[in-house]
């Protein structure tokens, strides 16, 4: 089976009610999902923003958190990955972060689901577009079983 990669865009999704939801559940019913190490990170780092714009409580950070920690998602090093972001996100002139991603899409010949628009936008926009069929927007994502 091939493995999809999905960023936290799609995971946060798991556990916070938001559009999209549907979508980013059926994925975890139908494939492998990995995921660069840095998606804990940008989790965490959602569910602190949530709390600070109160979309959030803080028991409900920590509980999604807590879910989030046992998602079956494989988790894979960024190291590898350093060099090859950076060209991404020099040729894309876009955030490492997410080009990170992108790069683990690439280096394991698979594709990349993502919610972030911006991103996606970008990467339809850009100079260069031979990732346009290693990126797959979440609403293309059939939620149905």
């Amino acid at each position: 089976m091939i493995p999809l990669v999905i960023d936290a865009s799609i995971a946060v999704k798991w556990v916070i009610e938001e559009e999209g939801t549907p979508h980013a559940l059926a994925l975890r019913r139908r494939v492998k999902l990995i995921a660069p190490e840095l998606l804990v990170a940008e989790c965490a780092n959602i569910l602190w923003k949530k709390v600070g714009r109160n979309e959030l409580s803080k028991e409900e950070a920590v509980l999604a958190a807590g879910l989030l920690q046992t998602a079956e998602i494989e988790l894979l090093p960024t190291r590898l990955l350093l060099e090859p972001a950076t060209r991404l996100a020099i040729e894309l002139d876009h955030p490492a972060y997410d080009c990170i991603y992108l790069a683990l899409a690439v280096a394991n010949d698979c594709q990349f689901v993502t919610a972030d628009r911006r991103f996606l936008r970008r990467l339809r926009e850009g100079r260069r577009t031979p990732f346009r069929s290693s990126v797959i927007a979440l609403s293309d994502v059939p939620d149905s079983n």
